[in-house]
């Protein structure tokens, strides 16, 4: 309905521990998914998360402004019943990896995209124990069968929790690798972002900055902020 809002209707959203993990309480009533299940978190920190977000709710609810909840509810109600399903979707991104693929023109950009990429790359080899070719121009790349089994398993071993922020992570990035090490803290968040946007940055160098794309690009870059702290407070 055009114009609905749903308005505030607890006073305090509190932390509280179950059998089987932790869940939030509005004045006593527990949260339950957007399907109906039980709103339950393994984490104390990631919970309390959850109640700040509901706690600085002003007379109008704004799910907008709840991330975290927003998460959770995915990670229960869409990736914890197909785990595997979403698992193999991220995975995927492996075959088209951004940092895999490089510009053959011009030099300048060619220089920074390895500059950028390079260490990562070299990162994947070593810490994931996935080698990855890298491609120039408009040639495809195919990835070493072995590295791709290991960057599934990477993958398959997080929890359905974990699973949901690195969705968004390796999403936003367009890097499986990127992804990944954001979710180990392998560099800074902020420095991965930076990483992650190489192309724009070095386009927008050249023929100055886009209003509509600074916007998206902020609203973007706060989601894999998100998504990070997320999958950090598993």
């Amino acid at each position: 309905m055009s114009g609905w809002t749903k308005k505030r209707f607890w006073q305090d959203a509190t932390v509280v521990q179950t059998a089987s993990g932790f869940t939030v309480h509005l004045d006593g009533k527990a949260l339950k998914t957007p399907a109906k299940a039980d709103f339950i978190v393994p984490k104390r920190l990631l919970a309390a998360a959850v109640a700040t977000e509901w706690q600085a709710q002003g007379d109008v609810v704004k799910p907008d402004e709840m991330p975290v909840t927003r998460t959770v509810n995915s990670a229960l109600d869409k990736v914890g019943p197909a785990h595997s399903q979403v698992a193999d979707l991220v995975a995927d991104y492996a075959e088209f990896d951004l940092i895999c693929y490089r510009a053959d023109t011009p030099q300048a950009l060619i220089d920074l995209q390895a500059e950028a990429w390079d260490p990562l790359v070299t990162w994947s080899a070593q810490a994931l124990l996935a080698p990855l070719n890298v491609s120039y121009g408009l040639m495809p790349v195919v990835q070493p069968a072995e590295s791709l089994v290991w960057l599934r398993r990477h993958v398959h071993a997080v929890s359905a929790f974990q699973l949901a922020a690195l969705h968004d992570l390796v999403a936003l990035s367009g890097s499986l690798v990127i992804g990944l090490a954001a979710a180990q803290n392998h560099l800074k968040i902020e420095k991965l972002w930076a990483l992650s946007r190489v192309d724009e940055s070095w386009q927008a160098e050249q023929w100055g900055d886009d209003e509509t794309a600074i916007v998206e690009a902020s609203i973007k870059q706060d989601a894999f902020y998100c998504a990070h702290k997320f999958f950090d407070l598993c």
